[in-house]
């Protein structure tokens, strides 16, 4: 039996990068939702910044759901 070194130290060197990539993006959703809140008292100005914030933040948590479930593709086998 021979181990491909090369081989296994890229498998781990994408599945490190990913898993940094997700926690990255979940942060970053997670530190940006309550900037998406109303609740403050914003003018028409802080409106479309709240609207951004909410799209920042729903973009960062799709794309964690893009890879968790593109993971499970892989695993599952489709």
């Amino acid at each position: 039996m021979d181990i491909q070194w090369a081989t296994l130290a890229g498998v781990c060197g994408v599945s490190l990068g990913i898993t940094l990539l997700t926690v990255v993006l979940f942060s970053l959703g997670i530190a940006t939702w309550p900037r998406g809140d109303s609740g403050g008292d914003g003018g028409g100005g802080a409106r479309g910044a709240h609207r951004t914030a909410t799209a920042a933040a729903v973009l960062c948590f799709g794309a964690c759901l893009a890879v968790a479930v593109y993971g499970l593709t892989l695993i599952i086998g489709g």
